[in-house]
């Protein structure tokens, strides 16, 4: 029964966490997803500029910065007022923030499933088990060698970014067109690979 009900639990948390990034990704909230996307940015914008210690340190002093002040500007509040409202961040700092130990269990859960999903699938590719599969892979690391020439690694994060926060809302307003011109590219994709699995030996998928 107990289990149930933790299984249960942390259903709902995923649940909850999915739908907060749904909601994030389709800027349902424009103040926040605005907040996350331009923070998000000017970080990574930052990375192109200086390095990852040098961010890290110069966001650490500004953090503090606003922390320290903050923590000055109330206690002088507090003597001139003569109040004792206590420490300004006591509800901050009383707040439990350590991960429970089913949490850590169900993340490595799914690092793991991830982890082993990945390396069966690149066994499969990189030994042959369907010609066609590992074709299809050997075409898409010969296009990413043109684009790793084009761009480094930053920018690909940031068209990626880019891409999380503004494709999703453009397929929302114009999903009947993109899905008919994807069905015709997904059309013509699998006339080319059936015509290429004829002409192989080898390269016909067997029936199920």
């Amino acid at each position: 029964m107990q289990a149930t009900a933790d299984m249960t639990k942390k259903e709902s948390s995923w649940s909850s966490w999915k739908g907060q990034a749904i909601d994030l990704l389709y800027w349902r909230n424009v103040k926040q997803s605005g907040a996350v996307f331009s923070s998000v940015l000017l970080l990574l914008f930052s990375l192109t500029q200086f390095s990852v210690v040098s961010v890290g340190a110069y966001l650490a002093l500004a953090a503090l910065s606003a922390t320290i002040s903050f923590r000055i500007y109330k206690s002088v509040l507090q003597a001139v007022q003569k109040t004792d409202e206590g420490h300004p961040f006591k509800g901050y700092l009383e707040m439990e923030i350590a991960l429970s130990q089913d949490q850590i269990s169900k993340y490595a859960d799914k690092i793991l499933l991830y982890t082993n999903t990945c390396m069966r699938e690149l066994r499969r590719l990189f030994l042959v088990q369907d010609l066609v599969d590992s074709l299809k892979f050997s075409v898409l690391m010969w296009l990413l060698t043109y684009v790793g020439a084009l761009f480094n690694g930053l920018t690909l994060l940031i068209l990626a970014v880019v891409s999380m926060f503004t494709m999703p809302v453009v397929y929302e307003k114009h999903q009947a067109q993109i899905d008919q011109y994807v069905g015709l590219i997904r059309t013509q994709v699998n006339s080319v690979v059936g015509k290429i699995q004829a002409k192989i030996p080898g390269a016909k998928r067997k029936e199920e």
